[in-house]
């Protein structure tokens, strides 16, 4: 897609009826955001690759980093797309244990010798806890989180059945650096961040692991587990401005002013509608013949694209249990601001 600009440096503010969007309507987003969502803390809407609208509440302004929670997966999947793309990993049917030559699980664990990194990516490999109530706090008291997750990988259900996993994620973590020798952090920020102006992420000392450090008001740059390894599910923190640039990249087929950053036919794999509604770590919806994929965290945390409105939006939340789902913000408020 041609595009005047790219906001590699800067993003380019533009008037909304020159971007085809009704500033009126627009206009009406703040009384809603801060009546009904007042724990978002950002929100950046781009269309046709300029900000048509930009907003911030509780003191945050637009350097400000929030942790993204599980956004952070969508991130692991382009540098998977990535990694492939430069033959450090064969393609996504690899088995996940050749990955970990030292690990071997008992002769009767047959079923988790089948798992491939596609499984990982579309949240079908099975582990043996209920739908929805993974024990992530076990697997953050481990000293080795990836020995753990291999130990419960493949147990219970089965291959191809839909279950989803933080801790599957934090494998494709570990396959990132054990194919590419840098830890998800320092790979993302030379293929990824810095290649599209996102601000690259500094690496900080875990003092500890408890609950403030991976999860709360002590998160920093990116979270790692003991062994160094960037959290695959979650713990990344971003600016909305970059979630935005990340949701760009990916309505321009990851190419990036004549750069191709991801490979078009990765993102075209990664978003492709399936039963489960769910692309590689990405979430996918089909409403009223609009198709939008997005990124979504915890609390309200959001990159959504939606290509055939050429638009991102971009949503920074603070952290709290049961927020109001931003799919309604987006179709009830800021969808029916396009006018073209």
């Amino acid at each position: 897609m041609q595009r005047n600009y790219w906001p590699t440096t800067e993003w380019q503010a533009g008037d909304p009826a020159t971007l085809g969007m009704d500033a009126e309507k627009l206009s009406e987003l703040e009384p809603v955001i801060k009546s009904e969502y007042s724990n978002i803390n950002g929100l950046v809407v781009v269309r046709h690759g300029y900000i048509a609208y930009e907003r911030y509440y509780n003191g945050y302004g637009p350097d400000d980093t929030h942790h993204v929670a599980s956004v952070t997966k969508s991130i692991i999947s382009a540098l998977i797309g990535i990694a492939i793309d430069a033959g450090y990993i064969k393609n996504v049917d690899e088995k996940v244990l050749d990955f970990f030559p030292e690990y071997v699980p008992a002769a009767a664990d047959r079923q988790k010798r089948e798992i491939t990194i596609r499984h990982l990516l579309t949240m079908t490999a099975p582990y043996p806890f209920e739908d929805w109530h993974e024990p992530l706090d076990k697997m953050c008291m481990q000293p080795d989180w990836v020995k753990y997750t291999l130990e419960i990988l493949g147990q219970k259900g089965s291959v191809g059945d839909f279950k989803y996993s933080t801790a599957g994620a934090h494998l494709l973590s570990s396959i990132i650096t054990r194919s590419t020798g840098k830890s998800a952090r320092e790979f993302a920020n030379e293929r990824l961040f810095k290649p599209i102006g996102m601000k690259e992420i500094p690496d900080h000392e875990m003092r500890s692991f408890g609950f403030e450090d991976l999860f709360g008001k002590n998160v920093k740059g990116w979270v790692k587990d003991p062994s160094g390894n960037s959290t695959g599910g979650w713990g990344l923190t971003l600016t909305p401005r970059d979630m935005a640039r990340f949701g760009f990249l990916y309505l321009n087929r990851g190419m990036w002013d004549n750069h191709q950053i991801v490979s078009g036919a990765w993102i075209l794999e990664s978003t492709a509608m399936n039963p489960n509604k769910y692309g590689y770590l990405w979430w996918l919806r089909e409403e009223d013949g609009v198709f939008a994929y997005s990124a979504l965290g915890d609390g309200g945390n959001v990159i959504c694209s939606i290509p055939e409105k050429d638009m991102v939006v971009a949503i920074a939340s603070e952290f709290i249990m049961n927020p109001r789902d931003r799919w309604t913000l987006i179709k009830e408020c800021i969808m029916p601001a396009v006018i073209d």
